[in-house]
């Protein structure tokens, strides 16, 4: 029993060496191809690393590297995020910061990018570079803060220009609309009075046959009758 665990041991111990010796291999392979700026056949090696060791802090620090120098800064953050969150000594949590600050730099991100600074320096206050892009981040954001309000600015001055095109559009339909409205009043209103004039008409015509008949009625009362005597 005891000869079968020295055996698995020493299996054991044989592939972690093979596994630390095939991390190495593709960590250097990976810096230098990053030296010539590959960045993309960078990034396999370093991969290729972590399938050996998934808690490689350099294989974890510099896939962030070549993922950020091809501008890819969302799936950057997200390697040095495991560096920021596992790693204890205080200058490789700084340059974990500092190039987390870079990504959100290069996302224009400035209010992230500031902080990730300033944790930077919290770890390693002497770090000029970090202070220098700390400062730069916090001009950035301003300059970013002063163009909203100035599109904000425009966009209601457009909005305001607008409503005011709008208000001179409706006062130059009300004359027509006025107009029309005029012309349609005046139109019943010589309805109207062609249908009283109608109606009068009709009623004269009514009452002058009605006083022809009483002349008639008249008339005839006042012929004499004929009466006959009985003798």
């Amino acid at each position: 029993m005891r000869s079968i665990g020295i055996v698995t041991f020493l299996f054991l111990f044989s592939l972690s060496i093979f596994a630390q010796k095939a991390e190495r291999k593709h960590i250097r392979e990976g810096n230098a191809l990053y030296k010539e700026e590959k960045f993309t056949e960078a990034e396999i090696e370093y991969r290729k690393a972590l399938e050996a060791d998934r808690q490689s802090p350099e294989g974890i620090f510099n896939l962030g590297n070549s993922l950020f120098k091809q501008e890819k800064p969302k799936e950057a953050i997200e390697q040095y995020q495991q560096i920021t969150g596992t790693e204890k000594d205080s200058l490789r949590l700084s340059s974990a910061w500092h190039n987390t600050g870079n990504a959100h730099m290069q996302a224009q991100d400035f209010g992230k990018a500031i902080e990730a600074y300033k944790q930077a320096l919290i770890h390693n206050y002497k770090d000029d570079q970090t202070r220098y892009n700390l400062a730069m981040a916090q001009a950035m954001l301003k300059k970013q803060q002063q163009q909203q309000e100035q599109e904000q600015e425009q966009q209601q001055e457009q909005e305001q220009q607008e409503e005011q095109q709008q208000k001179e559009q409706q006062e130059q339909e009300r004359p027509e609309q006025q107009n029309q409205a005029e012309q349609q009043e005046q139109q019943q209103e010589q309805i109207s009075r062609e249908k009283a004039q109608q109606l009068l008409d009709a009623l004269m015509q009514d009452e002058q046959e009605v006083q022809e008949k009483v002349k008639k009625l008249q008339m005839q009362n006042s012929q004499p009758k004929k009466t006959e005597k009985d003798w």
